[in-house]
């Protein structure tokens, strides 16, 4: 077990490592989040004075949304560094020492989650430099970071499948621009549930991103529901799970393919 944490963290910081020496990847992946909240915050702001929508200031609900949002779409490029390594003849050698296979799944995913939850804590310092609060304080940010991890790592263990699958970037970029949006409009990311059409909502109860935009926007607002938010954590584990588990079957799956 100890050599197969120690693998598994040598992996991720070989991911963090090439991360660092992209600067300009750096910064896209520090300002995207901070462009898609004032962004947002600035356009939709007016959306608080439509009739039945609850919660005085649209930066408090849209905080939640974005840090969700921004995860995913961080996530969904994880696959693109294995189909790096494919083109490059690394990922072959790599399979050819003593590594622990399940180490590079492993350490992918801990780099992943790492490099998410630092976007999370900036977006939610930037809005609270916005206006928004967190009642539930501590507690509550680090129950939002949480959820947005999750979910996350389950995007970025199906982000890997696919590409050890596909083996293509072209596939792994148009499935996730395919999978990400859709799944971000049909939740209750920019707008309140009970103000969304009816089958929107219906949609909403299976998105992933919906339970995870729900349980932080919970975590950080007042009247916390957490029978709520205890329930959505317990299903974004479970399909973290599971995603792990398909990517580590399609590792398998490329190995025998070669």
């Amino acid at each position: 077990m100890t050599v197969a944490i120690r693998q598994s963290w040598q992996v991720n910081l070989r991911c963090l490592r090439a991360f660092v020496r992209q600067p300009a990847w750096v910064a896209i992946a520090l300002v995207q989040p901070v462009i898609w909240l004032l962004l947002f915050g600035a356009l939709f702001k007016r959306v608080v004075e439509i009739p039945g929508f609850e919660g005085g200031s649209y930066i408090v609900f849209l905080t939640p949304g974005v840090a969700v949002m921004t995860a995913v779409m961080s996530a969904g490029w994880n696959g693109m560094g294995f189909i790096e390594d494919m083109d490059k003849g690394v990922l072959d050698r790599m399979l050819v020492t003593p590594l622990w296979r399940g180490a590079l799944n492993a350490g992918t995913l801990l780099y992943a989650l790492l490099t998410i939850a630092m976007q999370v804590v900036i977006i939610i310092g930037i809005g609270y430099a916005a206006g928004a609060s967190f009642v539930n304080g501590v507690l509550g940010v680090a129950i939002l970071v949480l959820v947005a991890s999750l979910l996350g790592g389950a995007i970025a263990a199906l982000s890997n499948a696919l590409a050890l699958v596909a083996k293509q970037r072209e596939t792994l970029i148009g499935a996730v621009t395919f999978v990400t949006l859709p799944l971000t409009f049909l939740s209750s990311t920019f707008m309140q549930s009970s103000l969304e059409p009816g089958w929107v909502s219906a949609i909403a109860r299976f998105n992933p991103v919906n339970w995870a935009v729900e349980a932080g926007r919970a975590a950080v607002t007042a009247d916390t529901d957490w029978t709520l938010v205890g329930t959505r954590i317990a299903l974004l584990a479970a399909l973290l799970l599971a995603a792990a588990t398909l990517a580590t079957k399609a590792f398998n799956a490329y190995q025998r393919s070669i």
